[in-house]
């Protein structure tokens, strides 16, 4: 259970005040930047009309002219199939304001800063954690073709396969907020945290306590959020006043009045570092749906891993990089341990015993300890659909099963075929979303892939207490992913995002029955509940297909 604690720190206090900004969240949006432009297509047109009418067929040539030399340009890219039909589509009916939106779009107006300065800190940290190659030639290793999938990887990054991690798997956000709690107080060098969201309210405010009076040991607190936070829940000058207390924080990607499609990459990452030797990813955020605590959408499902060992350092390197865009000077020596990445070093003291226990021996820990973890991260602009190629790479290998939870369902062409096809050789592909949703549109949206979707053979349920906020593939008993990465167009294209892969750790077994007594929450989707779907619902949700990709 979790205890309701009283904050009488004058400063958690004053923190805890929400602000609420939606107007300016509205403005800086995608559909905000995209209604303004067309409102002055339409002043525009109405100007030529009335001040230009002896030229309206010449100018109405060059309008048509610019169109297609914008089509020709879209066709040109390497941009996804689905997405290239929505830019056509929305470019025939306004062809200036959409026009424009593809000339930021393909052309980084706004975040070539961003992109250069990623590249580059890619580079210097791709080296700074080494793979032990030994673990690649493990036989499970080659034999399942994971070896493939880390040097795949490591291509866009430095992700090493590692062995000798304790994965701890929380099938709800509730379980990870308290091991949060325990993991924080025994903090002695230094705490990283990255959340897309931070709301005031019990869950931050327990948490908030615990930073500042870490920070007064002489603690290194870091914490960094994503810009949209600062028009749903803190104030512009939230990381002055954390720097009151010794933390020091900043938000990723500010909302400011320009026009630019930067906005468009939001950090969506969820990562808690602890002296390198304790991380946390998942789903949760830290706000308090999360833990139940409130309800805003009936019973929040969601889930989460605890990682204590050398895989950590994979957390802490995703963490450096994101924190240093904006720093003048990197540092990464005093947080990554050099050597191999199989070191026992990293892990706390009662897992090492455990691994260096006699062969054949039976330990409380070794349990927990076997299997290969490999974490990743996902970016926007290398060029690179990590996200979604993993999730393709566990459908197109599966043997038997193949079991999804996620929040959202708007899929692209590669990622719909990998799903039917895994089904359609056989495979039992099921998918978990919500009951009550959190976005209308997004459910209605997810709805219109159902029919397609089931009669290829995949089975779809609809967690009934409420919302499923889990980002979970779990396959065969020996692979499985939790993290940030949902099955939409803004994690697999839009967002910063990280996850965890697992192969052959027993926490594999945890995930598998989580879902399991998940699904018996849940009613089946089936074409007789669709038939008799809401009028409302099925138009929304066709009306929303035309513009998934921008969704």
């Amino acid at each position: 259970m979790i205890k309701k604690e009283k904050y009488d720190h004058p400063e958690v206090i004053h923190l805890l005040k929400r602000k609420k900004k939606g107007l300016l969240r509205l403005i800086f949006s995608r559909f905000g930047i995209t209604a303004l432009l067309l409102i002055l297509q339409i002043a525009l047109i109405i100007a030529v009309a009335i001040y230009f009418n002896e030229y309206t067929a010449l100018i109405t040539m060059f309008g048509g002219a610019f169109t297609v030399i914008m089509v020709l340009h879209l066709f040109e890219s390497d941009m996804d199939a689905t997405a290239k039909l929505t830019w056509l589509l929305l470019m025939i009916i306004f062809p200036l304001p959409i026009s424009v939106m593809l000339v930021l779009t393909k052309h980084n107006i706004g975040h070539r800063m961003i992109t250069r300065k990623l590249k580059q800190l890619t580079e210097e940290s791709k080296g700074m954690i080494q793979q032990d190659e030994s673990v690649l030639r493990e036989p499970e290793i080659v034999d399942s073709a994971t070896d493939d999938l880390c040097h795949y990887l490591n291509l866009t990054g430095c992700y090493p396969l590692y062995r000798n991690t304790q994965v701890t798997y929380f099938p709800l956000g509730e379980q990870k907020y308290e091991a949060m709690l325990r993991e924080l107080k025994k903090a002695k060098k230094y705490i990283f945290m990255e959340y897309f969201i931070i709301g005031e309210g019990l869950m931050w405010g327990s948490i908030l306590k615990i930073l500042a009076e870490k920070a007064a040991e002489g603690v290194d607190v870091r914490v960094m959020y994503d810009g949209m936070c600062e028009i749903s829940a803190l104030s512009s000058s939230y990381p002055e006043r954390m720097a009151k207390y010794g933390i020091k924080c900043k938000a990723f990607s500010r909302l400011l009045p320009f026009v630019s499609t930067h906005y468009n990459y939001r950090d969506h990452r969820k990562i808690l570092v602890i002296d390198g030797e304790v991380a946390f990813n998942g789903g949760v955020n830290l706000a308090d749906e999360y833990i139940n605590h409130i309800e805003r959408f009936g019973h929040w499902k969601d889930t989460a891993l605890m990682l204590k060992g050398d895989a950590v350092q994979s957390f802490t390197l995703m963490f450096l990089q994101m924190w240093n865009i904006t720093e003048k000077q990197t540092d990464w020596k005093p947080f990554i341990r050099s050597g191999e990445s199989s070191s026992h070093d990293g892990l706390p003291s009662d897992t090492k015993s455990s691994l260096a226990a006699p062969a054949g021996s039976v330990s409380q820990n070794r349990k927990e300890c076997d299997g290969f973890v490999m974490p990743y991260a996902d970016s926007p602009l290398d060029g690179f659909k990590v996200g979604e190629n993993i999730y393709m790479d566990i459908l197109n290998r599966a043997k038997k099963y193949v079991h999804i939870m996620t929040p959202y369902l708007v899929l692209d062409n590669e990622l719909e075929t990998a799903l039917k096809y895994a089904a359609q050789r056989g495979i039992d592909v099921k998918l978990i979303l919500p009951g009550i949703p959190d976005k209308k549109m997004a459910y209605a949206l997810a709805k219109s892939y159902y029919i397609y979707l089931i009669n290829a053979g995949i089975k779809i349920y609809e967690y009934t207490p409420g919302f499923v906020h889990a980002k979970v593939f779990v396959s065969d008993d020996i692979k499985g992913v939790t993290g940030t990465i949902n099955l939409d167009y803004r994690s697999l294209y839009h967002h910063f995002e990280c996850a965890t892969y697992l192969y052959n750790t027993s926490c594999i077994a945890e995930m598998e029955d989580d879902f399991q007594k998940t699904l018996a929450c849940c009613r089946e989707v089936t074409p007789e509940t669709i038939k008799h779907e809401k009028i409302s619902t099925k138009l929304r949700g066709s009306i929303m297909k035309l513009i998934a990709p921008m969704m």
